[in-house]
């Protein structure tokens, strides 16, 4: 875990691994950013000179290491690109800010120190920068070995302190922005690693036993439900995706809640610990990143936990939809009908359409507490992903107003997301011939598809939104700016930010 602090300290007289800068695009070239003007100053003021000579341009995302000039106690000039230079009199925007922290919080892997000297305008660059050093150097080790221990970390460990220059250790706002950026940092990578956990270690028992252990240390109050509370309870979805697995269902509450509140958020997470498809089996390929098909409900595990870390000012309670889909003798047809919480019936085409089943016993339950707003998340459709490829998520929802409200948090905190609709032509293709509706429509507009599936598992009169986060939630490819290989927590950031909206009353 990376340690944040703020220093008031000039660069040259800095003990520390690295100097970190940054540099922009110019219209003639690279220039070097606001923050380092001391070690420009070092190299005579040709340091722009310098970068481009060694191949720099300023692009967002490009490194560039140089030896620090002489006098300087630190051995190592980082300069990280930040993108094109903003217009006058206008500084760079916090996420450009946090996509170049967290690209030299990966390359600083292995060190102890580094000093950041990025451009800081205001308190809102000093939460960004922090941000991202904590994203930045996160890594995920439990299971490599040295060949000693089984559970020691193999290579180098992430960056172990970021001294942030530029902003004012005894300045209130500029140490709560740093707390900030710690505790949402820190609960985005416990997300991750629960994304990345393998499924034989987190099935839906181990989820809820981890839930209910960070519970106990927040002051957050957790209920489960195993599978004689939800069969009593007739939660025939959450049942109907688990009875093929030798792994029971779980269906986690977390609710935090504040003194101060006037207002509750409810957040919904589809949390398939794996996913086969069932006896609709995925085709060969398709398989080997369904451990990640839980990113849902770890995103709403860590925004609850965040959320009661900084202390906000609105009660949130959290669902965790818990199952494994696996086919065998005992599992969902289909053709199969199940009696949903809600008490309508679902006739089930598809048994890989198993995350809008999980969802709707968990909307109903929430419904059924009439919080102020509802917001689930899922890697539910395919479909989205072919719509929006693999960084940006969709957003649906039953009020157009509340759905601009989340789309604009998701901008904010830079999550990319897109506004998608929900037609009401869609919503034919469901008819059942034998039940309410059936779990599958038409195949194309399938993203929507599910979303208007999830709509009718929400109580009448409660504002909702869908987060269908399929693209986003796993990266395949390489790592870039403070996102990893694997697991990213997205859409953490999101619920975070609608959490702390709602607290200041600008939400609705």
């Amino acid at each position: 875990m990376t340690a944040l602090t703020l220093s008031t300290a000039a660069a040259p007289g800095l003990r520390a691994d690295a100097i970190v800068i940054g540099v922009a695009k110019g219209a003639k070239g690279p220039i070097v950013a606001p923050g380092a003007e001391a070690v420009d100053k070092a190299y005579d003021g040709r340091l722009a000179a310098v970068l481009e000579t060694l191949g720099a341009s300023g692009a967002e995302g490009e490194v560039t290491k140089l030896p620090a000039p002489a006098g300087f106690k630190a051995p190592l000039v980082l300069a990280v690109g930040l993108g094109t230079e903003p217009a006058k009199d206008a500084g760079f925007e916090p996420e450009a800010l946090r996509r170049a922290a967290g690209s030299a919080a990966r390359t600083l892997t292995g060190a102890k120190k580094a000093a950041f000297a990025l451009p800081v305008t205001d308190a809102a660059d000093l939460g960004a920068i922090g941000e991202g050093v904590v994203l930045g150097a996160y890594s995920f080790d439990a299971y490599k070995h040295d060949g000693n221990d089984a559970r020691a970390k193999n290579g180098k460990a992430p960056l172990a302190e970021a001294a942030l220059l530029g902003g004012k250790p005894r300045d209130a706002a500029h140490k709560a922005a740093l707390l900030r950026a710690a505790a949402v940092g820190q609960e985005l990578n416990r997300a991750r690693d629960l994304i990345n956990m393998p499924p034989n270690d987190l099935d839906p028992q181990a989820f809820a036993a981890l839930a209910q252990t960070a519970a106990k240390e927040h002051g957050i109050k957790v209920q489960v439900l195993d599978e004689k509370a939800l069969t009593k309870g007739g939660y025939g979805g959450i049942l109907g995706v688990g009875a093929g697995s030798a792994s029971a269902p779980r269906l986690v509450k977390l609710s935090y809640t504040s003194s101060k509140a006037d207002k509750t958020l409810a957040f919904v997470g589809k949390g398939i610990t794996y996913d086969s498809g069932g006896i609709s089996l995925k085709p060969a390929g398709h398989n080997e990143t369904m451990k990640c098909d839980m990113s849902g409900a770890a995103a709403v595990f860590a925004a609850v936990v965040a959320a009661a870390r900084l202390g906000l000012a609105v009660n949130v309670t959290g669902w965790l939809a818990l199952a494994e889909n696996m086919p065998s003798g005992s599992a969902t047809r289909p053709g199969d009908v199940l009696r949903m919480y809600s008490g309508k019936t679902v006739e089930v085409l598809n048994t890989d359409a198993e995350g809008r089943l999980v969802l709707a016993d968990a909307l109903w339950a929430a419904s059924a507490e009439k919080p102020d707003a509802i917001v689930d998340v899922a890697t539910l459709t395919g479909a989205m992903m072919l719509a929006l490829g693999s960084r940006t998520f969709g957003i649906m929802a039953n009020d157009d107003a509340f759905r601009t409200a989340v789309h604009e948090a998701a901008e904010e905190v830079g999550e990319p997301a897109w506004p998608m609709p929900l037609p009401e032509h869609l919503r034919k293709g469901m008819d059942s011939t034998v039940a309410d509706i059936a779990n599958m429509g038409e195949r194309m507009g399938g993203g929507l598809v599910a979303g208007l599936f999830l709509r009718e598992f929400v109580g009448e009169g409660i504002t909702w939104a869908h987060l269908d986060i399929a693209g986003p939630a796993f990266n395949e490819g390489g790592p870039f700016g403070y996102t990893p290989k694997g697991g990213t927590g997205t859409a953490v950031r999101t619920l975070v930010r609608l959490a702390e909206l709602t607290a200041a009353g600008d939400l609705g």
